[in-house]
């Protein structure tokens, strides 16, 4: 088998929110990114997604659980961090905020060379500005952000990652910002760069048509865990979970399914329910289940079960 680029073991993340309190952000996460594959973490905001990205960077600390890059458990130590980050890197989803209004192009892009004290920074810097697109190179060195657009300034934060030659990248929401009319070509980037560099990337989004368009796996999460996984054609195809199909219901171009309105806000993660996190909201227990499996759902965690060729769901009432 095939030794995944970035996998999450287990993996647990939890805020101290007061003197007896803690708030589970990640709960038990497993995941797992294969080379040359696009996964995409979706869920609604406040789930854990990006806590969990930044988990898998090494930039949150973890309560439990592993993070194991190609095979080997990611070390804790700042030299190995360091190593590490040079091989995985972060995309945020505002490139205002993400870069240095006083840095000029040619610095914002040049930074992450000069941390990891690596040569060749001119050549690198320009290969890296024409392998996002900015061509010449040269015409956006002395440019600032404010002086590019939505679109180009996007392009220097994929720039200043890719400069590094990483082998992981992880997209936090990259295209929320931007205009519907520019989102389509920074997600044909993502696709090109993963073909032409065989780049493993995890896109964090709450877009279920984004991950439609460029994801290759899904996995939905819902209060700090997976609910469900697949091959994105099964899961948006045949969603098993009521929390996907009630994501997908949304999702202008799933018209086949029917609007489905969830009750209440996501519970309080510092008192997360027994059982099926998800069953204070569940439309399908809401409409009556057996006894049996009612108060399995209300008392019982559960793991993702298998529904089919890798496709699993965390639901025991899975048509």
């Amino acid at each position: 088998m095939t030794t995944p680029a970035l996998e999450a073991r287990d993996l647990a993340v939890s805020f101290h929110t007061g003197r007896r309190t803690s708030a589970r952000a990640v709960d038990g996460v497993n995941l797992t990114v294969l080379p040359g594959q696009i996964v995409a973490l979706v869920g609604e905001s406040g789930c854990g997604k990006s806590t969990l990205a930044r988990a898998l960077l090494g930039l949150q600390p973890t309560e439990s659980g592993e993070v194991v890059v190609d095979g080997e458990i990611l070390p804790t130590s700042r030299s190995g961090l360091k190593a590490y980050r040079r091989r995985a890197q972060l995309i945020l989803q505002d490139p205002m905020g993400s870069l240095n209004p006083r840095m000029s192009v040619y610095e914002s892009v040049a930074e992450g060379l000069r941390v990891h004290g690596v040569e060749g920074e001119e050549q690198r810097v320009a290969d890296a500005l024409s392998r996002v697109g900015l061509r010449p190179p040269e015409r956006f060195f002395a440019r600032y952000p404010h002086e590019l657009s939505g679109g180009q300034r996007q392009r220097v934060v994929i720039a200043g990652a890719l400069v590094l030659e990483p082998e992981i990248l992880i997209a936090d929401e990259p295209v929320s910002s931007l205009d519907a009319s520019v989102r389509g070509e920074i997600l044909a980037l993502l696709l090109r760069l993963r073909d032409e560099l065989g780049l493993s990337i995890l896109v964090v989004t709450h877009d279920l048509g984004l991950a439609w368009n460029v994801a290759d796996r899904i996995a939905v999460m819902y209060l700090g865990r997976i609910i469900e996984e697949g091959r994105t054609e099964d899961v948006l195809s045949r969603p098993k979970h009521p929390y996907t199909r009630a994501l997908l219901s949304v999702v202008p171009e799933m018209d086949r399914i029917e609007p489905i309105v969830l009750v209440g806000e996501p519970p309080d993660p510092t008192r997360i329910p027994p059982g099926c996190r998800f069953h204070p909201r569940c439309p399908v227990l809401q409409q009556g289940l057996p006894d049996e499996i009612s108060s399995r759902c209300r008392g019982q965690a559960l793991p993702l079960l298998p529904v089919q060729g890798g496709h699993a769901a965390a639901c025991y009432a899975i048509p």
